[in-house]
């Protein structure tokens, strides 16, 4: 695929009024950066500077720079705007927090970005700081912070830019359960997507805009609902389902746009692998009449820009220690990957939880519980560094155990089943026990054959569970862990406890043995 192929996904309708379409506009657009400032491998994992010089590698902080002056030497308007989530996933971001970012973000000219889940990982402060030190507008409209002294005069909902002579909206989107994935605080509450956006589409039609983008960091079944609801719309810059659409590349989830009606549906998957590359054309009722466009890869074929990349390497350097010691060893490739742990067993989900379970087999637990949000990245084969089991598990969380009734068991199964069709990040990997979901089911009725221990589970019994403190204490939608028993939720960082785990087995052979069954 070449970064230049544009293919038209527009219905005939739409195009056919192209030729008296007086404005154009061309939108850049990423998301779910995760703090990827260097390249990454095809498994979106670490990739090393030798892999990088002989063309194997992907994205990039530097790459990214370059593919954006070439995009917008191609156009006559340009915006460039991101979808959420640049907080989280790389030893940079444990280290720098978002100034890192920011720096980039800044050389790059953003002009906007909504605020993703990760971006209240470590709280409003940190956010605020972010929000501080970019040169660009921070939106949210689907949320009320005004009660939230660091973020009640840093955050809008919507903003009005020009370009070429033309107004344009800009309205942010945030995961309605922002509280359950991440750590925004009591005072920050989060409301339906499609109300919170008619009312800002209401809000800048009144002032004359009729061109209107939201950034949307709620995954693609959200951005239709959203598409079908509101009136005025034109397009929807998406992320947090990392969903790559595309007219040429094999396996997208869909077309560059989609269309919803008028309105056109764009994301760029993830880790900065691509640049997304719309190029819209409005007629003089600001009605798209044409959109067309494909995300670009960021493969060897993008040249990196020198300075970022010695930037970048300076950032580095402090790290270099910590990620590069050897840890263990992997026979094989330890899958993490979002699109095969949040769907189903996966390797890296044995890993987590075997070695959970192992850590705390001798104080009555029976049960390791991960949530698959938590698992970030493949583990290449080979020698295994302190720094891809971070990257694997970057969120600093610590150990947790508790006890529960088996009815809280079938209910907590329950809920990491209810949102598979979206990807959900609440998908549980599990040790020391087996259960079946089955997908024909409704939410609230997919998971059967349960066994702990060999033998079927008791809703009467109590059980101990090792998981991580964000489950344990209500994150992606365990809610019902939150009253356990005899809870303890400050064990050991969880990536220590996968380090020691693989380096008491030796080199560290990966599997799965059925233990979830998917019909």
């Amino acid at each position: 695929m070449t970064a230049r192929i544009l293919a038209s996904t527009c219905a005939l309708a739409l195009c056919a009024g192209a030729a008296s379409a007086d404005y154009s506009l061309t939108i850049l657009h990423t998301n779910d950066f995760h703090a990827r400032f260097e390249p990454i491998s095809a498994f979106d994992s670490g990739c090393s500077a030798e892999d990088n010089t002989a063309g194997e590698c992907f994205g990039g902080s530097a790459r990214l720079v370059t593919a954006v002056q070439e995009a917008r030497a191609r156009s006559n308007n340009s915006i460039l705007v991101d979808g959420g989530d640049q907080f989280q996933g790389t030893l940079f971001y444990t280290y720098y927090k978002g100034a890192m970012a920011a720096e980039f973000m800044n050389l790059m000219g953003y002009d906007a970005m909504t605020v993703g889940n990760h971006e209240f990982d470590d709280g409003p402060e940190v956010l605020r700081g972010f929000v501080d030190s970019v040169s660009f507008p921070m939106l949210m409209s689907n949320a009320d912070f005004a009660g939230e002294e660091m973020l009640a005069d840093a955050i809008q909902k919507s903003v009005i830019i020009e370009r070429g002579g033309e107004r344009i909206g800009l309205i942010g989107l945030t995961p309605e359960n922002t509280a359950e994935l991440a750590s925004p605080g009591p005072n920050v509450t989060f409301s339906d997507p499609v109300a919170a956006v008619q009312a800002q589409v209401d809000a800048l039609t009144a002032q004359g805009v009729n061109k209107i983008i939201v950034l949307s960091h709620s995954g693609l079944n959200v951005d239709t609902r959203v598409a079908e609801g509101p009136t005025g719309v034109d397009v929807i810059v998406g992320g947090h389902d990392n969903s790559l659409l595309s007219n040429t590349i094999e396996g997208a989830k869909g077309p560059y746009p989609i269309m919803v009606g008028d309105t056109a549906i764009v994301q760029a998957y993830a880790y900065g692998k691509f640049l997304g590359e719309l190029n819209v054309t409005f007629d003089d009722n600001g009605v798209i009449t044409e959109a067309v466009g494909e995300p670009i890869i960021m493969d060897a074929s993008v040249t990196e820009d020198a300075a970022s990349v010695a930037r970048v390497a300076e950032l580095a350097a402090p790290l270099d220690e910590i990620r590069n010691e050897v840890v263990a060893e992997a026979v094989d490739m330890i899958v993490g990957d979002r699109a095969v742990c949040r769907q189903m067993e996966c390797s890296g989900g044995n890993l987590i939880a075997d070695a959970m379970l192992e850590r705390v087999a001798d104080q009555g637990i029976q049960i390791g519980f991960m949530n698959s949000g938590g698992i970030r990245a493949n583990i290449d084969a080979g020698e295994v560094t302190k720094g891809e089991i971070l990257t694997v598990l970057p969120f600093q969380n610590t150990l947790s155990t508790f006890f529960v009734s088996g009815q809280a068991m079938i209910d907590a199964l329950e809920n990491g089943a209810s949102q598979h069709e979206d990807g959900s990040g609440r998908f549980p990997q599990v040790a020391g026990m087996t259960f079946t979901v089955d997908l024909s089911m409704e939410p609230g009725s997919r998971i059967s054959d349960i066994m702990v221990g060999g033998a079927a589970i008791d809703p009467a019994a109590t059980y101990g569970v090792v998981s991580n403190n964000f489950v344990r204490n209500g994150g992606d939608g365990y809610a019902m862990f939150r009253d356990a028993e005899n809870a303890y939720d400050f064990g050991p960082d969880l990536a220590d406890v996968v380090i020691e785990y693989m380096q008491a087995q030796g080199p560290y052979t990966p599997y799965t043995d059925g233990r979830i069954t998917m019909k």
